[in-house]
């Protein structure tokens, strides 16, 4: 799709699915599941999205998926269903790995980072290995020393040996111009999203600030957020923004519709088909 001058496309790297609880956190089952179904083992399902984003004659990779770097045990724990990867969209839109020159993490939990490195003869190399790789620098340095709490989230396998490809941002940056990286905390204390603004034209890839449609509501904040109370806060300051902006908003995690434009009535946010509010 067009914005402004630059091209954006919705890829995948496939499904995966968590549990509904966790998803949803204070918010009971009988509300939430009515949005998205769970389960024999109480898990709902959910997307792998990441942006491409052809910046003139730059191409932008924002998020890499969950990659291939599990076992059949990790496959089963999080119903992972692969009808193609990350790598397979970019090869369907003509583009190899190497074509890729920047990748955007917007945190190092495994279903956003999957694909910043893969194996080869035994070990592990940067996928893109023409790309340079933003990442927070706070974020960084967590996930290689995550707390008890959140340790399951972050696979140093699936991001550190792309280390010598990645430059480590101490807060907000715009890395090429129309591309902005905004510092967003609650799910992580050092998430990012990123601002995409060309010709009067605005997208934000909203990360887990609101992983799926099903999680506008305000409060309806995931368990797995480490500073709950400021999601809510900056789920306050930036939903409002985006619908005054008629922006694009990409869901990192919504199987149907990843892609939407926000709108307000009533004080509730809601999210309405992309072509709509143009």
């Amino acid at each position: 799709m067009k914005l402004g001058a630059f091209e954006l496309e919705i890829l995948s790297d496939g499904t995966f699915a968590l549990d509904g609880g966790q998803m949803f956190g204070v918010v009971p089952k009988a509300l939430w599941q009515k949005r998205l179904p769970a389960d024999e083992r109480n898990r709902v399902r959910l997307g792998l999205t990441c942006l491409l984003v052809r910046a003139g004659k730059q191409n932008v990779l924002i998020e890499t998926g969950i990659g291939d770097k599990y076992d059949a045990k990790f496959a089963d724990i999080y119903a992972v269903e692969r009808p193609a990867t990350l790598l397979d969209d970019l090869k369907r839109r003509g583009l190899a790995p190497e074509d890729i020159d920047i990748v955007i993490n917007t945190h190092l939990h495994f279903d956003h980072c999957g694909w910043n490195v893969r194996r080869e003869g035994g070990k592990f190399i940067p996928t893109f290995p023409r790309a340079k790789y933003f990442v927070q620098r706070g974020e960084w340095e967590h996930a290689l020393q995550p707390t008890e709490r959140d340790r399951a989230s972050y696979l140093e396998d699936f991001f550190a040996p792309a280390g010598r490809h990645t430059e480590l941002l101490d807060g907000d940056a715009e890395i090429i111009p129309g591309i902005k990286l905004e510092v967003v905390p609650g799910h992580t204390r050092h998430m990012q999203c990123v601002r995409v603004e060309s010709e009067g034209a605005q997208a934000y890839f909203i990360s887990d600030l609101v992983p799926t449609r099903a999680h506008l509501p305000y409060p309806w904040v995931m368990s797995f957020d480490l500073y709950p109370l400021e999601t809510l806060e900056n789920r306050h300051r930036v939903l409002p923004r985006l619908v005054a902006e008629k922006a694009l908003v990409i869901f990192p995690h919504d199987t149907a519709q990843p892609c939407v434009r926000l709108a307000e009535k009533d004080g509730r946010i809601l999210a309405l088909p992309a072509a709509e509010l143009r």
